[in-house]
């Protein structure tokens, strides 16, 4: 891997928000961009639209868009196997180092460790190395296109703050469950501009309540003394969001695994932490403290959501909910009018006294929703056929905004080892399963972002990717000294959209230190 500074922030235009399916919605640039990702050829064929994904306020353009870049990302991480299996067939040939490089230049686009290929003749090819050397690769080559080419971005961001503030909200605060099935939640699921909204994920929504107080702190303090995103006289509040998630497929097995598959344990454990942040505002700042809250459940097998609309004084019920699933359904054959209609109506049979504003953004929320219901039938059928946890890697710290698809990383958001270790607990027994008991290593990418404008911070952010890494080590040693637990240790520039810069890598051999 090639340690590299970050580089300077690029300018980006925005355009006005448009509604989905709107006309005149433009993704024909957002097109050329979708990714400069290499693929291995594995990618699934291209998407078709079906009669059940027809719907008037579906955007199909977009949804061509999502998915060719979901398959570009997705096929080079699962390409890495079965190239593997094909280099380790020629280990024994006697110009197996040029070809296996030569292989590798193909598929992957980057070529292997040379000392770990010259070595095979003594044993036999360390192929877990290689397995989490070449993820990691892929994962840095992901990210850098990310970062370099912002293929996700559809030129929304001041159009949904504009839209957000009309609804009386100056922030939006998600927090989804750290299950890799809900690392699209906001990009995909809600088809939010995601550089406009907050996202920290922890293991069954349980997010920390101080750090959030924190983070409501720092937005206000912005409101008042820069007027970012808005002045503080206005009345607008911050949102406080929370998704649990379920499974149509498979409901006892397949639910959230911080709560035991039970979703009524996952919605009201949702609120209750949604309770206690509100309290915590209000009785720490007093009067004029308020927050919104919402409660979203996300049925991971279909991506339709349910929505908990608050009534007028913002308190939700779990017994109260909007399925949008349903609504898809009663709405397909209606036009784009009716269906919109029908859409408000089934927010105020769940809570007639609904706040207007909250209900305005509960029916974009839905509409939007609309397009993602279209998107998995498209591709998939009634559901994805990975009901399960299908991870490719372990992503650990702070950061990781390019983490919007599916299934493709488990995420612990945390400061030390200790003060997480339940959610890094439940990651690493979801890949004991997932790669442990086929052989293979359990890739993680421990990953600090920080502010340059903050003296110090790269070092601090340095010394933490150290520090969570020697504490992972020790905790999951048994894996470790097997060769089962390989570690990446990155930090990032974020303030100036600096791509991933490589501290370390525990797959890479000494003499390979540096090497790209």
């Amino acid at each position: 891997f090639s340690r590299q500074s970050p580089k300077s922030k690029r300018p980006v235009t925005r355009a006005p928000l448009r509604r989905p399916g709107a006309v005149g919605a433009d993704h024909s640039s957002a097109a050329a961009r979708v990714s400069t990702l290499a693929t291995n050829g594995s990618g699934r064929p291209g998407f078709r639209f079906t009669k059940a994904s027809h719907h008037a306020l579906v955007d199909q353009s977009e949804n061509e868009l999502l998915y060719n870049y979901e398959q570009t990302v997705k096929s080079a991480f699962d390409g890495v196997v079965p190239v593997l299996r094909e280099i380790s067939a020629l280990q024994h040939e006697p110009d197996f180092v040029s070809r296996a490089q030569q292989m590798a230049d193909q598929k992957f686009g980057f070529q292997l460790p040379q000392a770990v290929l010259e070595d095979a003749w003594v044993d036999q090819l360390d192929m877990k190395r290689l397995f989490a050397w070449c993820i990691f690769q892929t994962y840095k080559r992901y990210s850098d296109d990310f970062f370099a080419n912002d293929p996700l971005d559809n030129h929304q961001s001041e159009g949904f703050e504009s839209f957000l503030q009309d609804c009386g909200f100056h922030t939006i605060d998600i927090t989804p469950c750290s299950d890799g099935r809900l690392a699209h939640f906001i990009r995909y699921v809600l088809r939010l501009p995601h550089h406009s909204v907050r996202r920290k994920s922890y293991a069954g929504a349980m997010f920390d309540v101080e750090n959030n107080v924190q983070k409501w702190v720092e937005t206000e303090m912005l409101r008042f003394r820069e007027s970012k995103p808005n002045p503080a006289d206005e009345p607008t509040r911050y949102l406080k969001v929370v998704a649990y998630h379920y499974s149509s497929v498979d409901p006892d097995h397949e639910g959230c695994a911080a709560h035991g598959s039970d979703t009524a344990l996952a919605a009201k454990s949702g609120l209750e932490r949604l309770t206690e942040f509100k309290h915590a505002i209000e009785n720490t700042f007093c009067c004029g403290a308020s927050i919104d809250l919402l409660l979203i459940g996300l049925d991971t097998d279909t991506d339709g959501i349910r929505i908990h609309v608050p009534d007028q004084n913002g308190d939700i019920s779990l017994d109260r909910s909007m399925d949008v699933l349903d609504l898809y359904d009663r709405t397909r054959d209606m036009n784009a009018l009716d269906a919109r209609a029908t859409i408000d109506a089934a927010i105020l049979d769940c809570n007639a006294t609904v706040q207007p504003g909250m209900k305005k953004l509960c029916a974009f929320l839905a509409e939007n929703n609309f397009s993602q219901i279209a998107y998995v039938r498209s591709a998939y059928g009634d559901h994805y056929p990975d009901s399960g946890h299908q991870e490719r890697f372990i992503g650990a710290g702070i950061g990781f905004e390019e983490k919007q698809l599916r299934n493709l990383m488990y995420f612990a958001y945390l400061n030390t080892v200790e003060e997480s270790v339940a959610d890094l607990d439940v990651g690493i027994s979801i890949f004991k399963r997932l790669n442990v008991s086929h052989g293979l290593p359990i890739p993680v990418v421990v990953r600090f972002d920080y502010h340059s404008q903050v003296p110090g911070a790269r070092d601090r952010a340095v010394q933490r990717c150290a520090r969570v890494t020697s504490a992972m080590l020790s905790r999951y040693a048994e894996y470790a000294e097997k060769g089962l637990l390989y570690v990446l240790q990155l930090v990032r520039d974020c303030s100036s959209n600096g791509m991933v810069e490589v501290i370390d890598c525990s797959a890479d051999t000494p003499q390979l230190s540096g090497a790209h």
